[in-house]
């Protein structure tokens, strides 16, 4: 049964302010408790960070707590939790599919690519995966599942195209009601080939409730075609205006954009997702400065050892929003 989920629009400036009280993760803080709080008890909160190290776009593993370092706006960070790959938690990943009306020679390949995903990335009995399209309506197609063929069947069911592209609204509602709370790594991973022509929410507000939702963007643009798949599409790498926003959409969640241009590239990107997913390192920090200031916060993850700053290179979120935020 499809799940229809009703966006309510508002102005930009309502939109500020809801972001305001929403609630906060992965680049924001995950409340505790503040002096204000029942009965004088001081809360603190918490910033949790998922972090990808890679040697010439190898993955690197292996490494424990004392390597790395946390800076908040310059001043190192306490850090109060780490996990490696081997004991990091379940994920949650959400694939948001475009079906705009540009995507309609693209149809079938798109949701192979949405299927061929979903079984790379979901380990049996650990982690769950969500379906939802989005043009001008966003619909929930299939809820959080490990069972891959209720996610098939969702899949399976997309026959025809909207009129218009709602991606940011689409990251805005799945990041605020599906992933907010759900225990464990939160991950959306973009099937798109266009610019967001609909959205009431902008490019900022997307990256801003990723970031308070604790949630990794991931993005796979088929806007340059691939051989065979699209006639009259030619294939290859394209880099407009829509790609630079797809780039800075991820870069700015602490995850990738691909633009694939074959099918043996689209797996491999998959594939490399899959692989990060599992090699993370998850760090908690405890800011320094404890205030719900609105600010935003420059985050640096630094590996203490010089000689293996110099060897790898390390990704993760570069910011988050000091608002009151609560996450279960």
């Amino acid at each position: 049964m499809r799940v229809f989920l009703k966006l309510v629009y508002f102005p930009a400036t309502i939109i500020a302010a809801l972001f305001c009280v929403a609630e906060i993760s992965a680049q924001t803080p995950v409340p505790t408790p503040t002096p204000d709080d029942v009965g004088g008890q001081i809360k603190t909160f918490e910033v949790r960070l998922p972090v990808t190290v890679t040697q010439k776009k190898a993955l690197v593993s292996g490494l424990g707590r004392a390597d790395f370092t946390v800076l908040e706006d310059g001043v190192q960070q306490e850090v109060t939790f780490f996990t490696s790959e081997k004991s990091n938690p379940p994920v949650f990943v959400g694939v948001l599919m475009d079906t705009s009306p540009s995507t309609a020679g693209k149809m079938l390949f798109s949701k192979e690519a949405a299927k061929n995903f979903i079984y790379t990335v979901t380990r049996l009995r650990k982690d769950k995966a969500a379906f939802m399209t989005f043009d001008n309506e966003i619909v929930l197609r299939q809820d959080f599942t490990d069972k891959l063929d209720l996610l098939d069947n969702a899949v399976d069911k997309i026959k025809k195209t909207g009129s218009q592209t709602a991606l940011y609204d689409a990251i805005w509602q799945f990041s605020d009601e599906k992933l907010r709370n759900v225990p464990g790594r939160r991950v959306i991973v973009l099937i798109t080939d266009g610019d967001d022509t609909f959205s009431r929410a902008e490019l900022k507000d997307a990256i801003d409730i990723a970031q308070r939702t604790e949630t990794t963007i991931f993005g796979i643009s088929t806007k340059a075609g691939f051989l065979g798949s699209v006639p009259g599409v030619e294939a290859g790498t394209v880099k407009d205006k829509g790609d630079k926003y797809l780039t800075q959409l991820c870069e700015r969640t602490g995850g990738e954009a691909f633009f694939t241009g074959s099918m043996i590239d689209l797996e491999k990107a998959f594939k490399r997702i899959s692989e990060e997913l599992r090699g993370q390192y998850i760090i908690t920090y405890r800011p320094a400065n404890q205030n719900y200031d609105g600010t935003e916060r420059k985050i640096e993850v630094r590996l203490t050892d010089n000689e293996k700053a110099d060897k790898y290179k390390i990704r993760s979120k570069s910011s988050y929003r000091a608002v009151r935020d609560s996450l279960k």
